[in-house]
């Protein structure tokens, strides 16, 4: 590949749960940057350098060896010393940095040179205790105390934060050091004698304290050995599906979502759920964690029960217009930093979302169809009823049977669908719609919850209550069609506005109404064209407004931008009404896409620009990399194209598979359905596709059948 985009500036980013250390490519920390050590919210260490006497040294390489791991090689300029010069390149130091809970750092010296060398290493390092909401807005505002402490004896530098009952603090603290550190003016320093070919080593800690608690000293860091973050990776490896393909760039994409995945989870064994992304989105976000969720069924269904479980806690029970908050909701984002504490934003947490509350229910019925577990819709039972009987209550603002939004916080977002940019709605002239708005996803979504949380009641013995949900999805369905489409377009509306006027842009919403399967068959087909044209179609996957609209910008977060996860459900979408050839194109351009991409990782978004011969994908400067729903979009691609569908409670794995010419062969080893676990091996033959399965583990009937639209009365 010609071209290899860097996904955002040259940095250096590792994570684990909620800790992360964002430096420079040479290791360290520059002031007044959004780079730093965070956890929980808050920037421990604000301000990072290491140097020889005051010179700076010079990187060589560097790398994140691991998702948890740097290694970063320096050598030194020239160094004055009272012994005489220490000419350049003599020294090399190597810093070798693992993160878990807190950090461990190992610092390596070694003099190349033939002679002894004396000089002072140094250690500059501040905190600020900044909360990150205010880090990524740059407006950083001074509150309460910061005390720093050296305590020789135990050769730590402890830096605490104190904001009435707020409280953080940093330890950062030295062990098995080759010499005595000092601390005096801000910095850290050893005298470092080495003799011709000498070596010399420090392990440096970073303590992380937030409410009240410590995290654990670790052990030097070797990138030679397994550590506990390596056990749990490789074990969430081991349990997700692989496969084998002469498709290259498919392979290597899989592979790395897999692994940005395994990377982004916040919590381990049944509470297991994706954060949303790194750097700004470790956190927990309910949209976010759903869709990455029902995207990962056919990789690591089992990820879905600790989305399920945490968001359930979550659940909101009162009416807190600060948070947006009605009772059944489920939350957009939650925050545990000191605007957080401080109820300074309502992110404690913040319900700002229209849609996580359907998807609550959709996730849920394809996690059981995928688990085979019945005890997981009696555990959440509650949950569901509450969510229905807030889309009914709170969902519904007016009555009409339709799903609207519309904030009554002072902090309140403008769009709480997936297109969240405040300026993302758009009517087709390019003013902004004005709250309350009826997008059409939204529709879709509460259709298809209906639908599935009828089948689950009827499971659950209660009859009445499905039948009811299915009566109220038919309806949904004539009010949708009959308020939504637009014959003149061919198309159907984005949204209605304050007004029920349709909003006639046209963008790629109406997307998700197939993946819902609320489109009336019959209109399939134009829907499908429609987001085929040129307008739509950048040629690197369906843009999010149309490049012929007034308020298009390739560049915007979601005015004509590329969302890979976009592009994924819609793909789903076209497979449900048996498009199979309009998908997989979807899935091979957003796959070539990613080629171009380090390491072939799908960011966030790109700007929407067409491609032509000779051109690449052009980067979205802020797009988060890694990020859950785009490291997603690959398994949904690959279930539109081998139309994959668990039915564990019925004992059967559908397929219904279309391979392209690009893809002429593929195979999917481990796929869990319920108790067992199948290879399946997809081969193109002529202009058909031959498939055959091999169950490893426990008992499934493979069966070919076809994915539907709803069918209703």
């Amino acid at each position: 590949m010609p071209v290899e985009i860097v996904i955002g500036p040259p940095l250096l980013s590792i994570n684990f749960g909620a800790t992360f250390m964002v430096t420079d490519l040479g290791g360290e920390i520059q002031t007044s940057s959004e780079q730093g050590i965070f956890c929980g919210d808050t920037r421990f260490v604000s301000y990072y350098a290491i140097s020889a006497n005051g010179v700076p040294w010079q990187r060589l390489t560097s790398a994140a060896t691991k998702y948890h791991a740097t290694r970063i090689v320096l050598t030194n300029g020239h160094v004055a010393t009272e012994d005489g010069g220490i000419p350049a390149g003599t020294l090399s130091l190597t810093i070798s940095r693992g993160i878990g809970e807190g950090i461990h750092e190992d610092l390596d010296l070694i003099n190349h040179g033939q002679a002894t060398v004396r000089f002072n290493l140094e250690i500059a390092m501040r905190s600020d205790f900044a909360d990150l909401f205010e880090v990524k807005t740059g407006e950083l505002v001074r509150r309460g105390r910061i005390v720093t402490e050296w305590r020789p004896r135990r050769a730590e530098l402890e830096t605490s934060y104190v904001n009435r009952d707020f409280r953080r603090s940093l330890v950062f603290r030295l062990r098995s050091s080759g010499s005595t550190p000092h601390y005096a003016n801000g910095r850290i320093t050893f005298d470092i004698e080495l003799a011709a070919g000498a070596a010399w080593h420090s392990c440096c800690h970073y303590l992380l304290e937030r409410d009240g608690s410590k995290e654990l000293e670790r052990e030097c860091y070797h990138h030679e050995e397994e550590t506990e973050q390596d056990r749990l990776y490789r074990e969430c490896l081991g349990a997700a599906t692989k496969i084998t393909t002469v498709n290259e760039e498919i392979y290597r994409l899989y592979r790395q979502s897999v692994e940005d995945l395994t990377a982004l989870r916040l919590y381990q064994g049944d509470d297991l759920m994706p954060a949303a992304g790194v750097p700004w989105f470790v956190a927990i976000f309910g949209r976010d964690a759903l869709i990455a969720s029902l995207q990962s069924m056919i990789v690591h269904a089992a990820m879905a029960r600790g989305t399920l479980k945490k968001l359930a806690e979550l659940q909101a029970s009162e009416i807190d217009d600060h948070r947006d908050a009605e009772p059944g909701k489920i939350p957009h984002e939650l925050r545990v930093g000191e605007l957080a504490h401080f109820r300074l934003i309502p992110h404690t947490p913040y319900y700002g979302t229209a849609d996580a509350t359907p998807l609550y229910l959709i996730a849920l019925h394809e996690t059981w169809k995928w688990l085979g577990d019945d005890s997981l819709l009696r555990e959440h039972r509650d949950t569901a009823m509450r969510c229905l009987e807030w889309i009914d209550r709170y969902g519904d603002l007016d009555g009409d049977g339709f799903q609207e939004y519309r904030t009554r916080s002072q902090q309140g977002y403008e769009n709480m669908a997936w297109k969240d940019a405040g300026d993302a709605v758009v009517y087709a002239d390019g003013r902004q719609v004005r709250q309350p708005k009826a997008l059409c996803e939204l529709q879709g979504y509460v259709f298809d919850a209906w639908l599935r949380m009828a089948e689950v009641f009827d499971m659950l013995g209660d009859c009445a209550i499905a039948g009811d949900l299915r009566a109220k999805a038919a309806a949904l369905r004539l009010a949708f069609e009959e308020k939504f489409w637009c014959e003149e377009l061919g198309f159907y509306a984005f949204a209605l506005d304050p007004d029920k006027a349709p909003v006639t842009s046209i963008a790629s919403n109406p997307g998700h109404c197939l993946w819902s399967g609320i489109v009336r068959p019959d209109r399939a087909e134009r829907v499908v064209k429609r987001l085929l044209e040129p307008d739509m179609w950048s040629g690197w996957g369906v843009r999010t407004l149309s490049a012929g609209h007034p308020a298009y910008n390739p560049f915007s977060y979601q005015r004509g931008s590329v969302w890979p996860h976009d592009n994924g459900i819609i793909a789903m979408g076209f497979k449900r009404y048996g498009f199979h050839a309009e998908a997989a194109s979807v899935a091979r351009d957003i796959s070539e896409a990613a080629s171009f991409f380090m390491s072939h990782r799908l960011p966030e978004l790109y700007a929407g620009v067409e491609r032509q011969p000779g051109t690449f994908p052009v980067l979205y400067p802020q797009a988060n990399a890694p990020q859950a729903w785009a490291a997603g979009t690959v398994f949904h691609l690959l279930q539109a194209i081998l139309g994959v569908r668990g039915d564990a409670p019925a004992g059967h794995l559908y397929v219904d598979p279309a391979l392209p010419s690009w893809l002429p062969e593929i195979e999917l080893h481990g796929v869990s359905v319920g108790a067992a676990r199948v290879d399946l091996r997809f081969v193109r033959e002529d202009d058909r596709t031959a498939w055959s399965a091999d169950v490893r583990d426990g008992t499934i009937d493979v069966v070919q059948q076809a994915w539907s639209p709803w069918h209703v009365e």
